[in-house]
């Protein structure tokens, strides 16, 4: 491949202070799951990050946390548009989910999630609000990142980028990018 294809993508990771950051100025995240008959959904949903992890909230009558009892293993996708980290930031986490209902998770996690908008009414309201009997609190415990930094891309294909923010080459462009130009007669 060349420097006008877009294909080798994975030398292009986030810096961890660069993930770091986005993950605590996004508020907004895609949660995934897959439903017992194995189709993937998602909903955009509002998050904590805290202690290494992502957690959100939901009903417990939700489909996502009977499919989540079913199935723990879930991703979230978050990426820096809206931020002041600008475009062309992405995060995927793949992990595991946990499913709390105790009080103590609940106090600091309607807190925290309604403090986003800082010490308001209107952030005291939301919080008595998310305080309902049936809600329950996802945490997500990492198991793998996927980063991609669209800034580094840009500045490697004009030449700009050196050596040393490279990341190493993953299995997807490392291994089966050349397996699929040879299966498609392209190598």
């Amino acid at each position: 491949m060349s420097e006008k294809d877009h294909e080798v993508v994975s030398i292009y990771p986030l810096e961890p202070d660069v993930l770091e950051k986005l993950l605590v100025t996004q508020g907004e995240c895609v949660f995934n799951w897959c439903t017992r008959d194995n189709w993937p959904v998602g909903v955009i949903m509002s998050y904590v990050w805290h202690d290494g992890r992502i957690w959100v909230t939901a009903g417990a009558h939700r489909h996502r946390i009977a499919a989540v009892r079913h199935n723990p293993q879930v991703s979230v996708v978050v990426t820096s548009t809206g931020t002041s980290l600008g475009p062309a930031k992405t995060a995927t986490v793949k992990g595991r989910a946990i499913i709390h209902e105790d009080r103590e998770t609940k106090d600091w996690f309607y807190h925290a999630l309604a403090g986003r908008g800082g010490d308001t009414p209107e952030a005291r309201a939301f919080e008595e609000r998310l305080d309902s009997p049936l809600r329950v609190i996802i945490e997500v415990v990492p198991v793998k990142w996927i980063t991609f930094d669209g800034i580094k891309f840009g500045m490697d294909t004009a030449g700009q980028l050196p050596e040393s923010q490279r990341g190493p080459m993953l299995s997807s462009d490392r291994d089966r990018l050349p397996g699929e130009l040879k299966a498609r007669g392209m190598a």
